[in-house]
């Protein structure tokens, strides 16, 4: 496991999304993205936890890091807003992303974030 670091994303110009990676091959993927090395598989999926961590406190949720992938194409049963996420952070994990698996279609990975 390696030092944790974290990244984010946008959905919209007002909205970002911090999350934390912890395994290195994980964060070379997220570094490929940010250079542009990687142009396919460039949105961020994972499992939603419904508490707030201090790197993302605008949210009151996070992604667990294990978690953590990026895709190109996903199904729609996992898209969502951020902003809807958090409204609705109540109804995660039945009809409302089965699972708890998001896997925001519109997010861009937008840079590291340092602590």
């Amino acid at each position: 496991m390696a030092n944790p670091r974290y990244f984010s994303f946008m959905q919209r110009p007002d909205q970002e999304f911090v999350f934390e990676l912890n395994d290195a091959e994980k964060v070379q993927q997220a570094l490929d993205i940010l250079s542009g090395k990687e142009t396919f598989k460039v949105h961020v999926m994972g499992r939603l936890v419904k508490s707030p961590k201090p790197y993302n406190s605008k949210w009151d949720y996070h992604l667990d890091p294990a978690s953590i992938s990026f895709f190109a194409m996903a199904i729609e049963v996992c898209d969502a807003d951020m902003g809807y996420v958090q409204d609705h952070l109540d109804e995660a994990g039945g009809a409302f992303l089965p699972g708890f698996f998001w896997c925001p279609w519109n997010s861009r990975l937008t840079r590291e974030v340092t602590p």
